[in-house]
């Protein structure tokens, strides 16, 4: 009989450290599966609204997430209208799914600015383009990226809610809420 290669999902304790602990690593490896999740808002239509971001920060003691954008794009309209976001990742090594849910704050200007001094110059040219992102163009190629401090922002995720599905052997589901101070508890997958 093989050992489980998953120890960690028998515990609410070691689930929920084992989701925090893949989302770290997704902001410093470039190969981790959390270094780019999906990202959902909702349009000014109420569609839901999803894609893939960079994740650029983690802290587990705040429950906080970062993740950069350019300030002209519609994901930052639709947080300025209703300020909730969800994350989801899909982690097959770990066979885990982390979804999220979060407050988000958009930080720009002052605010982001000691970010934006740190960021090499090729990662400053996907904050400024012209047509603003999203907008129609004639060619695929007609738009320019100029570096602009102005239009880079940071989104601050205040973690809410935190649901891991694992499916090992044995389907483990969780729901973590920061209300009830991460206690969490179990679901039926």
């Amino acid at each position: 009989m093989s050992a489980d290669p998953h120890p960690w999902a028998r515990t609410l304790e070691g689930l929920h450290a084992q989701a925090w602990a893949r989302l770290g690593r997704g902001v410093h490896d470039r190969h981790a599966t959390a270094r780019h999740p999906t990202l959902a808002t909702v349009s000014a239509e109420g569609r839901p609204q999803a894609r893939t971001v960079v994740l650029r920060g983690v802290e587990r003691g705040s429950a906080t997430l970062q993740v950069y954008t350019d300030l002209q794009s519609a994901k930052v309209a639709e947080l300025r209208a209703s300020p909730f976001a969800a994350v989801h990742v899909w982690d097959s090594g770990a066979h885990l799914q982390i979804r999220l849910q979060a407050e988000v704050t958009i930080l720009s200007g002052v605010a982001s600015a000691a970010i934006w001094a740190q960021l090499p110059q090729h990662g400053r040219s996907a904050y400024g383009s012209a047509p603003a992102p999203g907008a129609p163009v004639p060619a695929a190629l007609d738009y320019s990226k100029t570096p602009d401090p102005s239009a880079f922002a940071i989104l601050s995720l205040a973690v809410t809610e935190v649901d891991l599905l694992h499916l090992g052997t044995d389907h483990r589901r969780a729901r973590f809420r920061r209300a009830s101070g991460w206690s969490g508890e179990w679901l039926v997958p």
